[in-house]
């Protein structure tokens, strides 16, 4: 991976301007798209497969009238006197006659209509005007709320003076959120610590470019898509709050990388593609498991959840695929001015930013070859060339080294120091603040939770001051009451046997509709809907549901908007444990392929699982506690947004992984170079920590900007995100982990065999640039042969079989021998790129392997001819290939006949003709026969042959001895 993002790092330099306009243009056709096509946001949740969202669905067809969403217009009488006056009732019934006539309104219910006596309040101090409406909330038109809030204004101002009317209910219960002050603050903020951190204002300015654009996109699309998908207002909001930060972070991991390699005097137009292919891989991995997580919320079988997670996921690929292209392009037009002046040349770079004279020497191709070797300062340590002189001493020791210092430096030397009491310390800490969590109560967002002043929220707080809390969330007991030959006595029964029900308050409502056929009892809790008393009541309804189909042979269901919020949070806390183990069983397996390590992968689990559990922990103690609601305008206590904990665990889990491999990674580099686990921690620490810090300061400070005042059903995720990002980083990242670390020793880098075999490999931190590097002026500076061999393995070859060695210049013949037919044939596969180079030096087409086997593929072929009944089709279609230039030819040796052979050597002639013509380059051929002698005849004449030879190597004998 590495090799193909520094290509795309090198085009997008090299490319800056089209980069640039192009991402703009894109910004801007999505935002023309958005507006011409996009509907708006539906705040409408609808839960298959729940019995609330059963009856629901079943009583918009038989009871069309309560198929629509309702409202509610209260009104207050001044202090002292009663809503029963003559002048107070007349203003009502008045108001009541000019709802009805307003458009998509069904009906409003007077007070004062002797059927509905509950809805004037116990002490005569307020009246209730339920009103419904004939269609669901997004249906409801702006002209139909206006005239609803017009006409509470006018019955305010009839009323005697003191009086108080509000208009509120399940219509009003929801506003869409927008971007306020403290989002711009956090913005704010960020600049600020990138500005510390690069210690430039022009490269400080970057990540907020590239996050914004992506956020842009983003949210186009989002807004594009809600014509023909039902999308919440949350959802484009989730994909802002998480565009802003990862977009951020991203592109800090790859400024800081250029940064750095600027600083040892790299050259802009080589470290910006350097930047990209190692600190790049990183952010490729990490918005892959991000996006893997969002995506994971579909298990939770919650439609609008599910599009939820795909507009965030949508949010953060949009961030790595401007990290990854628009940073390098940015990067191009600051050229040195990325970093300080005491960093740049002294004389100084040109106007367009690009040190020509100090370029490193990049040489053309596709990315593959011709990097500077030494660029970064590595040392080969001869590896790249001398295979054959022999070791004049003993390499010396190293000399000893001075502990790591600065800040970052006494930070891990003081947490490893004793590493049982760093671990014993920071758990118990995060298990004792884990505790509130245990009181953690879900519950879908309702009026109750908007700010303070809004008409809902004004409505919901008056019902529940002269009414009771229950009004604010009445419960409908529905079913078919076809059966019955009196419907009107049946429901009156079954309405006094559930006004019997511990926690119903009363029964407002209990009737047929018109046909007959179908039962609605609106009962009235005494707890509030979010409240653990009402889903008592729902579960002991519930559990009457049997005895009722028994004694009155009807099938009923409890629903309406709290019974709708209960299910889905018993349905969504129990997706929380499949989630959980996706996620982890994620984790566990893209750490073992990056790190090879059993112990990295299963630390970093459980250390998500730390700081998930301070996340809820702490969102608990606001939001259901209280604690600290003034300082963060919450604006309701009690509950938090169902779809709150799989949301943070899914983000959380990007952003744990994220961490994890930037700071281990650098770990795992200097173990590598100098097997000392306590050094490489110490190390590997110091390298990255200065980076990780400062992306989660931002991050902490983007999900913070999202709480203080923030919407009711975004505050519980940023803060939950915010918390958890802080403790994520600095307690369990840059705490926990290296003491864990220090505590395993050498074990930490132990990884099975077997699982080593089976993982693929993911190079998150360039080590397949590396090994280019190291190559790019092998076999001798200049040469570019076809194929270039020094003792290379071949994965599933015996060990004692022969190194391969051995030189083809372009055009030439190189024939495999000796070994088995299966052992010639992956040779044949691994140098054309499909079976993987386990060791030694290979180089074919100018590509390393195994690092480019997956070009390599792309521009070679391979053709099996044993049993073939027309060869010259077999090689017509291997190598047919636009830029096919090294041909596998296997079997060759199988054909039998005179006649067979010199039609197989007319096709190789003509495939070598053709491929020459197509390509430009001469097509080298690779043969593999159990002796050379076999394929005279085939080849044409004054081809230079070349030979390997797979013979066992003697026991004890130097490697390239035959045995």
């Amino acid at each position: 991976m590495s090799a193909m993002l520094y290509a795309l790092g090198r085009w997008a330099y090299h490319a800056r301007r089209l980069v640039l306009v192009g991402w703009i243009a894109v910004l801007v056709l999505a935002g023309a798209v958005a507006a011409g096509v996009g509907t708006g946001t539906n705040n409408s949740y609808t839960f298959p497969g729940t019995e609330s969202q059963d009856a629901l669905d079943a009583l918009a067809r038989t009871f069309p009238q309560f198929s629509g969403t309702s409202a509610q217009l209260i009104a207050v009488a001044p202090e002292g006197r009663k809503v029963t006056g003559d002048a107070f009732r007349a203003a009502v019934e008045d108001t009541v006659a000019q709802v009805q006539q307003i458009d998509q309104v069904a009906g409003a219910t007077s007070p004062y209509d002797g059927t509905t006596s509950s809805n004037i309040a116990p002490d005569g101090s307020a009246a209730l005007v339920p009103i419904q409406l004939t269609v669901q909330v997004p249906q409801v038109l702006p002209s139909t709320e206006a005239a609803l809030q017009r006409a509470g204004r006018q019955l305010e101002k009839a009323l005697p003076d003191g009086s108080q009317v509000a208009v509120g209910g399940q219509l009003f219960s929801q506003t869409d959120p927008g971007i306020g002050a403290s989002e711009v603050t956090s913005l704010g903020l960020a600049y600020v610590v990138l500005a510390i951190t690069f210690v430039s204002l022009i490269a400080a300015g970057m990540p907020l470019v590239t996050a914004t654009l992506g956020v842009g996109i983003a949210v186009a699309l989002v807004f594009a898509v809600t014509r023909w998908v039902t999308i919440t207002s949350t959802a484009p909001l989730l994909a802002v709050m998480l565009g802003l930060a990862v977009g951020v972070d991203y592109a800090l991991f790859v400024i800081s990388r250029h940064q750095d390699q600027l600083k040892r005097g790299m050259a802009p137009e080589e470290s910006a593609p350097r930047a990209i292919a190692t600190a790049g891989s990183a952010v490729a991995f990490a918005a892959t498991t991000v996006i893997i997580a969002l995506l994971g919320l579909s298990v939770a079988g919650i439609p609008f959840l599910t599009v939820t997670g795909v507009a965030a996921a949508a949010g953060v690929a949009a961030a790595a695929l401007i990290g990854l292209t628009l940073t390098p392009a940015l990067l191009g037009f600051a050229g040195w001015r990325a970093v300080g002046r005491r960093f740049r040349p002294a004389h100084g770079p040109p106007a367009d930013g690009v040190d020509g004279a100090a370029a490193a020497d990049v040489r053309a191709g596709d990315g593959s070859e011709g990097r500077a070797g030494a660029a970064d300062g590595r040392d080969d340590d001869g590896d790249a060339g001398g295979a054959g002189e022999e070791p004049s001493a003993p390499p010396p020791q190293p000399p000893p080294e001075a502990p790591v210092g600065g800040v970052f430096g006494r930070w891990v030397r003081a947490v490893t120091r004793w590493p049982p009491v760093t671990v014993v310390l920071v758990v118990g800490l995060l298990g004792v603040a884990a505790l509130p969590a245990l009181d953690l109560r879900l519950a879908l967002p309702d009026a109750g939770s908007l700010p303070q002043g809004e008409p809902g929220r004004t409505t919901y707080d008056l019902v529940a001051e002269h009414f009771g809390p229950g009004f604010n969330g009445p419960l409908l007991v529905t079913g078919s009451v076809i059966q019955s030959t009196d419907p009107v006595t049946l429901v009156d029964d079954l309405a006094d046997e559930i006004a019997a029900v511990p926690g119903v308050a009363s029964i407002a409502l209990a009737t047929p509709n018109q046909t007959g056929d179908t039962a609605i009892i609106q009962a009235i809790p005494e707890g509030a809907p979010d409240s653990e008393r009402t889903e008592r009541l729902v579960h002991a309804l519930r559990a009457l549901e049997p005895t009722w189909l028994e004694d009155y042979a009807v099938e009923l269901s409890v629903t309406g908007y709290t019974a709708v919020g209960i299910d889905i949070s018993s349905q969504l806390g129990g997706a929380l444990v499949p989630f959980a183990l996706l996620v982890v069983g994620l984790s566990l397996v893209l750490l073992a392929m990056v790190f090879r390590s059993i112990v990295v992968p299963v630390t970093a689990a459980l250390g998500y699982l730390l700081s998930i559990g301070f996340a809820f922990g702490m969102a608990s103690l606001v939001f259901v506690d209280g604690a600290l609601t003034g300082p963060l305008q919450v604006a309701h206590v009690g509950s938090i947004i169902s779809f709150m904990p799989i949301i943070v665990m899914g983000v959380l889990f990007g952003l744990a992984m994220d961490y994890e491999v930037f700071l281990v990674s650098r770990m795992r580099e200097s173990y590598l170079e100098r097997p000392e686990p306590r050094r490489a921690i110490h190390h590997g620490f110091v390298g990255s920590a200065r980076v990780v810090t400062a992306a989660a300061i931002i991050m902490t400070a983007v999900f913070g900007g999202f709480v203080r005042g923030g919407e009711a059903s975004i505050q519980p995720i940023a803060l939950g995100l915010a918390v958890g990002v802080a403790c994520d980083a600095f307690l369990v990242r840059m705490t926990l982990i290296p003491a864990v670390l220090a505590l395993f020793g050498r074990a930490t880098w132990w990884f099975p065999r077997g699982l080593d075999r089976l993982l693929p490999h993911f190079d998150v931190e360039g080590a397949g640039l590396a090994a280019e590097d190291a190559l790019a002026d092998w076999p001798t500076p200049g040469a570019r042969p076809a194929i270039a061999l020094d003792d290379a393995r071949v994965h599933g070859v015996p060990e004692e079989a022969r190194g391969l060695t051995a030189t083809v210049a372009p055009g030439e013949v190189l024939v495999v021998e000796g070994g088995s037919a299966g052992e010639r044939t992956r040779v044949l596969l691994a140098l054309t790129g499909r079976t993987p180079v386990s060791g030694g030096r290979a180089k074919v087409a100018g590509l390393v392997l195994p690092v480019r086997a997956a070009t390599l593929r792309r521009r070679s072929g391979y053709a099996l001819l044993t049993g073939a009944d027309d060869p010259g089709e077999i090689l017509s279609e291997a190598s047919t290939g636009a830029r096919t230039v090294v041909l596998a030819i296997d079997g060759a040796a199988t054909v039998p006949d005179a006649a067979g052979r010199q039609a197989l050597a007319r096709a190789l002639d003509s495939t070598r003709r053709a491929a020459q013509d197509r390509t430009g380059e001469p097509l080298t051929l690779v043969l593999a026969s159990e002796h050379e002698v076999d394929l005279v005849g085939l080849l044409p004449a004054g081809l230079r042959i070349h030979s390997v030879d797979l013979g066992r190597v003697a026991a004890g004998a130097p490697a390239g001895v035959p045995a």
